[in-house]
């Protein structure tokens, strides 16, 4: 079974934040992920922009950030836990990039999660082209998932 955690940091949770625990672990799912331990947190351009500085060298606002922090097995292997890291999504990036996209925020926050656990589970990308394999499958995943709403409803 995994288990995820979300937190807004300082500010209070969005009483969406349970919705993006279930899509979360529905991800992990279609992945055929299991015992991972995932933490999710939901946070503003200037706290991106200080852990993007701090740990990529980047002093620059991101939409998303994943930090790999464990070490076992975590595809399958049902007894032994994995704590496979965190995602930090900036709100803030996530409404600039609905509106630059002409998404909805709903579909660009499943985009970051997506995007942000297959980080974690090992895969990259090179450039932003919509050909790169993890983009591909980051998109297919989206797809699939298409009635899963986070927000609600076309936020």
């Amino acid at each position: 079974m995994n288990r995820v955690e979300v937190s807004a940091g300082e500010a209070p949770l969005p009483q969406w934040g349970k919705f993006l625990k279930i899509f979360a672990l529905k991800t992990l799912a279609r992945l055929d992920r299991n015992q991972w331990d995932l933490s999710v947190l939901l946070c503003d351009d200037q706290t991106i922009t200080e852990l993007n500085s701090r740990y990529r060298g980047k002093a620059e606002a991101t939409d998303v950030l994943s930090f790999n922090m464990g070490e076992g097995g975590g595809r399958g292997d049902l007894r032994s836990r994995f704590l496979y890291g965190g995602i930090v999504i900036s709100l803030e990036s996530l409404k600039e990039n609905a509106q630059r996209f002409k998404v909805s925020e709903d579909e660009e926050l499943r985009r970051l999660l997506i995007h942000g656990i297959l980080h974690l589970d090992g895969m990259d990308h090179k450039t932003n082209k919509k050909d790169e394999p993890m983009l591909l499958l980051q998109e297919q995943i989206l797809t699939e998932l298409a009635q899963e709403r986070v927000m609600g409803g076309d936020v």
